[in-house]
């Protein structure tokens, strides 16, 4: 083979079991690139919304004032207004029942360790495709070289004289799986990483916002002003 070789021509050339390789690393790639996407806006729209209600709920108006706020505005309730809702309708229930106020309280804290949980699961999904990718692709690259090395072996076993010309081609074939299986892998790593931390932030958030909703909560329901 004369003459300079293109990437193309080098993927097009591959034998059948390489280009498998090759275009599920491809998919991976893109499929790492729309969670990605994905998951950027969901955690700075969450983070953004979280600043937003922090402001409101601290500006010194009721629960109940702050709750028909919520209830009248057609944005979509996620992380914390979605935690609040779900203390306050329950703190709500339970101000008409003759219960103590502990198991009042109890009720309240059950309601936004659910609402808690669902939130966070909202956060983490595609998490763990981001960690099989960035995990698992340069192993899947790997073996598309392996396999692309050693059909390269056998063809220069067949021919009595092997120049660097005969042989270049199907090496560089095989290699290339190994950086499209990096190319996949990198990004989805990295992703993985910064995701991962941002969401912890935004759960530690979650946490010390129910804590600090419990308190008062606890002191509305023993009589309390702000939670009325």
């Amino acid at each position: 083979m004369s003459g300079t070789i293109s990437l193309t021509q080098l993927v097009l050339q591959a034998s059948v079991p390489v280009q498998l390789v090759m275009g599920s690393l491809l998919a991976a790639s893109l499929a790492s690139w729309a969670v990605i996407l994905a998951k950027r806006g969901l955690l700075s729209r969450i983070q953004n919304q979280a600043v937003a209600f922090e402001t409101r709920f601290w500006s010194g108006g009721s629960l109940a004032e702050l709750y028909e706020a919520l209830r009248r505005s057609r944005e979509p309730e996620e992380g914390l207004p979605q935690i609040f809702r779900a203390g306050y309708e329950e703190y709500s229930r339970q101000q008409g029942a003759k219960i103590p106020p502990d198991d009042a309280l109890a009720a309240v804290q059950r309601q936004m360790r659910v609402a808690m949980a669902r939130e966070t699961e909202k956060l983490e999904g595609g998490l763990s495709l981001l960690a099989t990718i960035g995990s698992t692709s340069p192993y899947v690259g790997l073996f598309g070289t392996v396999w692309g090395i050693v059909n390269a072996f056998v063809a220069i076993g067949n021919v009595k004289q092997a120049t660097l010309a005969s042989v270049a081609p199907g090496i560089a074939e095989a290699l290339i799986a190994t950086a499209i299986g990096l190319f996949a892998a990198i990004p989805a790593v990295i992703a993985y990483n910064f995701f991962v931390a941002r969401v912890e932030r935004l759960e530690n958030r979650f946490s010390t916002f129910a804590e600090e909703l419990t308190g008062i909560v606890d002191r509305g329901l023993r009589g309390g002003s702000r939670a009325g």
